[in-house]
This record gives C-alpha cells, sequence and structure tokens, in this order.
C-alpha cells in the first residue's frame, strides 16, 4: 500500500503544502504571532522534512535537524492558545485546497495528523522543561496515529 507520504508527492509535495500553509499563517493575524519573534530562513524546508517524516518518509528531518523532544521544546511554554491552534488548522485545511490536495481520503489524513499534531505541539504550555527528554518521532498512516 502507497505511504500518505507517496500520495502527498513525496518531499516535493509536501514541500508545496508547507509553503502554502506558511503563507497563509503569515497572512492570518492571530496565527502569525507565533512567528513575530522571526523564525528561521529554512522553516518551510525543515517543516516538509518533519511532516515527511510522519507521514512515512525518509528521516530526513531526525536526521539533519534534532529528535521530537527538540521539536516539542520549540513549541512549549508558550501557555494555552485554542484559538491560534484552531485557526492554525483551518490555514492548513485551506494550505490543502491551495494545493489540490482535495480528494478523499488524502485531504482527510492529512487534516486528521495536522489537527493531532497541533494539539501535540501544545502540550506543553507552561515549559519546554516540561517534555521529557525521550519521545518517539510521530508516525502517521492511512489509519491514524501508529504507536
Amino acid at each position: 500500500m502507497q505511504s500518505v507520504y507517496d500520495a502527498a508527492g513525496g518531499d516535493a509535495g509536501l514541500l508545496r503544502l508547507a509553503a502554502a500553509w506558511h503563507a497563509r499563517v503569515m497572512a492570518d493575524e492571530v496565527v502569525a504571532h507565533a512567528f513575530s519573534h522571526g523564525f528561521r530562513a529554512d522553516h518551510t524546508e525543515r517543516l516538509a522534512a518533519y511532516w515527511a517524516e510522519s507521514l512515512g518518509g525518509p528521516p530526513a528531518y531526525s536526521d539533519a535537524f534534532g529528535d521530537e523532544a527538540e521539536v516539542l521544546r520549540l513549541h512549549s511554554g508558550n501557555g494555552q492558545h485554542e484559538e491560534m491552534d484552531r485557526r492554525a488548522v483551518a490555514c492548513f485545511d485551506q494550505a490543502l485546497a491551495d494545493v489540490g490536495f482535495t480528494a478523499d481520503p488524502l485531504r482527510t489524513v492529512l487534516h486528521d495528523y495536522f489537527a493531532w499534531s497541533t494539539t501535540r505541539m501544545a502540550g506543553y504550555p507552561r515549559s519546554a522543561a516540561d517534555v521529557p527528554d525521550e519521545v518517539p518521532f510521530p508516525r502517521w498512516s492511512w489509519d491514524g496515529r501508529m504507536e
């Protein structure tokens, strides 16, 4: 069976999706706040590599950039931000349409992955120090989260 990564067009398809999502969030007054402190020039490429690895692609993110604990620490210590999270997911859904990922089951699987991942990233609102040292890299398939 084809992986979600392959169905999304591999690295190139997920890079297009990451670029579309990033453009959408930068245009959203609430979600853009998360980037108000600045962001890396290669943010879109790193995000696409992270999604690729999570969705069945090669381990390019963890090989080059770090582990899941580090990713969670980057997103931690920012308090509760439910509205921003909801809007980030809405931006993702719009980005799916922007790049033509409108047919199911791909659209639904990618939406579900991103919504779950957004909740995961918000899981340590008090402090990055709350993130455990060992956190497994998330894996997602057509059936959802893989343990």
